[in-house]
């Protein structure tokens, strides 16, 4: 009886949304047609032989209409629907279906009176949840009104006195069983069971009813959470290890970081009964992504990595006996094979290497995830699926856990449901809740997405342990994503040596008298007779002893193996030890008749009766007569690279914002027929019966996701050319965190080779600041080369100098050139990022063309395109990078100086062609030497190539710079003074006076 004033007089009527205002409003006084009557003229408390009915007829019937009514106003009559809206409003009633209802009014009022009551439980039973372990729950609801007071009960239009008397279940809960009336007492015990204890259930929010009944009926249905003694037994074990492990760590290594679980340690058995759950499904592969609280312990019990490696890594005293620089423990990420217990399958389970940034490596995760369900062809994530554990403070405070929600259902990124996990500490670092988000709960941003939302008391394995599988059972169910709440605590501070007294002095008086999760569940179930407490201890001991055994063969190792962390290996594509099977590069071009037959497909509708624009039929006969002229564009040079790749059995996926068509209007590789909406053509798709399949899909509007979606499917297989296209250049700069902490330092950090490929249009074009500038600077400050070391120089110096950089950076002059470029990523023996810095004004610039001639078999990617200058004539060379040589040699021609200068491009300006440069200046000893480039002096290339080039001809000759002056954005944004700038460059670079001598 307590309780059940103590939740009601919390919980509001509900009834609203479906029954009118009046509902939410103080009734009326009696007399005035309202719910709240005086008690005694209430029907219920009449007879039942004294209640009449329409005709006759049964009040059953009334009741199925009223709960069919309640479902959807359109399943019944319209006079029941008038009937009914007028009842709810408190308003005299007319006649429904045949002569007048009389007293069945009063069996309507006591429908409306506990469904509201029922609802309101349903909608807001999470808000009474006892949900904190340390009992000072730190959701704010002020905003949620909660009446206080036994008075309220009268809202629902009940009272105590009402509590023994019997009311027939709607069809819309579950508490019954099967049982089709309760008592009211016995209705609102039922309700406290399913909604206000350990487990607070936030779903009401989704607009579908299928999904709604299925969640009611998994926590609603009498005596639905029963374990068995082995599954209890099972429990208890995994508890045992989360907890020991975490206390083993904590005797060998006190003062070492390891971001402990302490206070979550339940976080261990909800990932293995979800893995377990999904593995009985069918699951065969599980993806996981996660931030460093807890990593190891995960590493340790769910991945089930070697102890001794683990405890390896607290050794300061070993070297990393692989290439790179390695990362600390608690970033790493591991992959293994294991047969499943539970499920007696076998699962593949890959745990992703993440930096600091908390949720950078979610987006990573689904791209991962997606990759590997295509290529084992699961269209519905049956056989694979991804989890990812998050932290409350990180998961309501970063944005890309929205951008990664937002993926979720898109038809070329969905991965048909992720379980997410969130380790709630209701602490972010030094943080309080109040201070870090406005929502109530850390994890409202996934009901953008319609995913239910389990909260669960940490404290309490049991209810853990069910409401993971229930979120398993979700996702193999409605192949959507979910969310698991673990409101637990951080015994200590931000890591282990961290004072958390600082900022949160009452929150850790309260954690320093709690007792331990492992404690009280082992005190219950022992209490219960599962175990016995010599079962108990001796099950503790055995897993010391493994820790113990584990530490001690971690002495005897002498150096670290980064390799032995890797996440996501390639075993077919490198040698048993992980290196390239070659260290050579075969011709990148492609036969005359191959040439014909791609750009014929390019120039063509493969599909009957299609009608494309009348714009677009111009530009296929534009690609049909270049190929008849043996010539591509940008456009049809990538369409080559793309679909000879195709054609020898390479998948290829582009992705990006507008990628479709071209932020530029260029590509048309999907075409929409004018008629009929929806219909679309991918030629690209009908290059060959045998090809591969393409992908080429828009993204949403998001950088950082998407950048870090496509990473990750660049991930999954050595044997892809995944390639991600920002709208503009400068847009890549939203998801900097996946270039600085995945792209350009993910092999040095974790041993994994990558071969995504980053399309980046960059040109000062006078369209302003915003859409001009790659920030091309900022690449080529990540690149690794040492620029004051001349390289030695060998047979196979250019393909060695690719194996040993961390990414290769292109900005192509020439179609062909892209060509080579694309199909050197796959056919190379190894995989690096490719940044390429393409073009906007060189899509359909009439110079920038490339003959067949160029793309033929023993033909490749030139790193650097020499002038054919005379030596002896020639004054000065101009060094350049892409499209700023097309007005170069214009304005060469413009002058009359075609003799005198030489306009040598460098297409690959990282790793740098040392030998090239030098084979270049050799050529012609005596000429000045200039640097070009169409950027700001503080941009662009300038402070990357300088000193290479000083080094390739050492420091013989000064290096002349020729651009544009320092400047703190990339581009003017007035169109006089772009052409102003453009003009004082070309001066620099044609007048030796105008130069400046660095």
């Amino acid at each position: 009886m307590h309780r059940f004033r103590t939740t009601v007089s919390r919980l509001r009527p509900l009834a609203a949304a479906q029954t009118g205002p009046s509902q939410s409003q103080p009734r009326p006084p009696a007399g005035a047609g309202s719910f709240m009557a005086p008690r005694a003229s209430r029907a219920l408390n009449s007879s039942p032989a004294a209640r009449p009915f329409p005709s006759g007829a049964s009040s059953n019937y009334v009741e199925e209409m009223f709960s069919a009514w309640l479902e959807n106003p359109g399943n019944v009559h319209e006079s029941w629907d008038v009937f009914f809206r007028n009842a709810n409003a408190g308003a005299p009633q007319g006649p429904a279906g045949v002569g007048a209802l009389g007293g069945s009014q009063s069996t309507v009022e006591d429908h409306l009176a506990v469904q509201s009551l029922i609802r309101a439980y349903q909608v807001r039973g999470h808000h009474v949840a006892q949900l904190d372990p340390l009992g000072i729950s730190c959701v704010d609801l002020d905003d949620a009104p909660c009446a206080v007071g036994f008075q309220n009960l009268g809202l629902y239009g009940l009272a105590e006195e009402d509590l023994d008397q019997m009311f027939r279940l709607p069809t819309t809960t579950f508490i019954g069983g099967s049982e089709g009336s309760l008592p009211l007492r016995e209705i609102v015990r039922r309700l406290e069971m399913a909604y206000c204890q350990h487990i607070g259930v936030e779903f009401m929010f989704i607009n579908d009813v299928d999904q709604c009944r299925w969640i009611r009926q998994k926590f609603e249905t009498p005596g639905v959470m029963q374990f068995s003694l082995e599954e209890k037994r099972t429990l208890l074990a995994r508890m045992i290890r989360s907890t020991r492990f975490e206390e083993f760590l904590q005797r060998k290594w006190s003062s070492e970081k390891r971001f402990g679980l302490e206070g979550c340690e339940s976080l261990i058995p909800a990932l293995k009964t979800i893995i377990d759950e999904s593995s009985l499904s069918g699951v065969e592969s599980v993806i996981m992504g996660m931030p460093h609280r807890g990593r190891l312990n995960v590493l340790a019990n769910v991945i089930r990595k070697e102890l001794d490696q683990i405890f390896c890594q607290f050794d300061s005293k070993l070297e990393a006996a692989d290439e790179g620089s390695g990362d600390v423990k608690y970033h790493l990420g591991t992959y293994n094979k294991r047969m499943n217990r539970v499920s007696d399958r076998e699962v593949t389970m890959s745990l992703m290497a993440n930096p600091s940034h908390l949720e950078a490596v979610d987006p990573v995760v689904q791209g991962k995830t997606k990759a590997e369900q295509f290529y084992c062809g699961d269209t519905e994530g049956q056989r694979v699926m991804s989890i990812l554990i998050h932290g409350d403070a990180a998961f309501a405070g970063q944005g890309i856990v929205y951008e990664t929600f937002h993926l979720s259902d898109l038809p070329s990124y969905t991965t048909h449901g992720t379980v997410h996990v969130v380790v709630n500490n209701q602490i972010g670092f030094t943080t309080d809740p109040r201070m870090a988000r406005s929502s109530p709960y850390p994890t409202d941003v996934a009901r953008v997405v319609n995913a239910p939302i389990f909260h669960v008391n940490a404290d309490d394995p049991e209810a853990v342990m069910y409401v993971c599988k229930v979120a398993a059972e979700w996702r193999t169910a409605f192949h959507k994503d979910v969310v698991v709440d673990l409101v637990s605590y951080r015994r200590n501070g931000h890591n282990e040596i961290d004072e958390p007294m600082f900022t949160q002095p009452l929150m850790y008086k309260r954690i320093r008298k709690q007792r331990g999760v492992l404690e009280k569940f082992a005190e219950k179930v022992i209490g219960e007779g599962v175990v016995t407490t010599r079962a108990y201890e001796e099950e503790v001991a055995r897993y010391d002893k493994i820790c113990e055994e584990a530490y001690a063969r971690s002495k005897d190792e002498k150096i670290l193996h980064i390799k032995h962390w890797l996440d996501s290996p390639w075993p077919d594509f490198f040698t048993v030890d992980g290196q390239p099977k070659s260290l050579s590069c075969p011709s990148t071009g492609i036969s005359e008749e191959e040439l014909g037959h791609i750009g014929s497909v390019a120039a063509s509708v493969p599909v009957e009766d299609f009608k494309i624009h009348g714009g677009l039929s111009r530009v296929l006969k534009g690609r049909a007569n270049m190929v008849s002229q043996r010539v591509c564009d940008w456009a049809l040079g990538e369409y080559m690279a793309i679909g000879s790749l195709l054609k020898e059995g390479i998948h290829v996926r582009l992705s990006g914002q507008d990628v479709e068509r071209g932020t530029f209007s260029h590509r048309h590789h999907v075409l929409h027929d004018q008629n009929v909406d929806k219909r679309i053509c991918i030629p690209m798709n009908f290059i060959s019966p045998d090809q591969a399949p393409y992908t080429v899909c828009n993204s949403s509007l998001s950088e950082y996701g998407v950048l870090g979606f496509e990473l990750g499917f660049a991930m999954a297989s050595p044997n892809a050319l995944v390639l991600w296209e920002a709208q503009f250049g400068d847009f890549h700069n939203t998801a900097q965190c996946i270039i600085d902490q995945f792209i350009s330092s993910g092999q040095s950090k974790w041993v994994r080779q990558n071969g995504i490929v980053l399309l980046l249009p960059h040109g000062l074009e006078g369209m302003g600041p915003e859409h001009s500038s790659a920030r091309t600077e900022r690449f080529l400050q990540m690149c690794n080369d040492d620029p004051d070391v001349f390289p030695t120089l060998t047979e196979d110096f250019a393909v060695r100098q690719l194996f040993d950089c961390n990414w290769i950076v292109v900005n192509c002059s020439t179609p062909a050139n892209f060509f080579h470029v694309l199909r050197r990523q796959i056919l190379q023996p190894f995989r690096k990022p490719l940044i390429v810095f393409t073009p906007k004004s060189l899509l359909r610039h009439p110079e920038a063309k490339s003959s067949f001639d160029d793309m033929l078999p023993a033909t490749h990617f030139r790193r650097l395109i020499p002038d054919d200058g005379d030596p002896e004539k020639v004054k000065r060379v101009v060094f350049c990078s892409g499209k700023i040589y097309y007005e170069l040699i214009r304005e060469r021609e413009n002058r009359g100086l075609k003799e005198a200068v030489a306009v040598v491009r460098v297409e690959q300006l990282s790793p740098f062609p040392f030998d090239l440069v030098k084979a270049e200046t050799d050529r012609y000893p005596t000429a000045d030497l200039v640097w070009c480039q169409e950027e700001h002096k503080n941009q662009g290339y300038y402070d990357y190539v300088k000193p290479r080039i000083r080094t390739a001809i050492q420091r013989t000759r000064p290096v002349r710079y020729a651009g544009r002056d320092p400047a703190a954005a990339p581009a003017t944004g007035n169109k006089p003074t772009h052409l102003a700038e453009l003009r004082r460059l070309l001066d620099a670079a044609f007048h030796l006076e105008a130069g400046q001598v660095e």
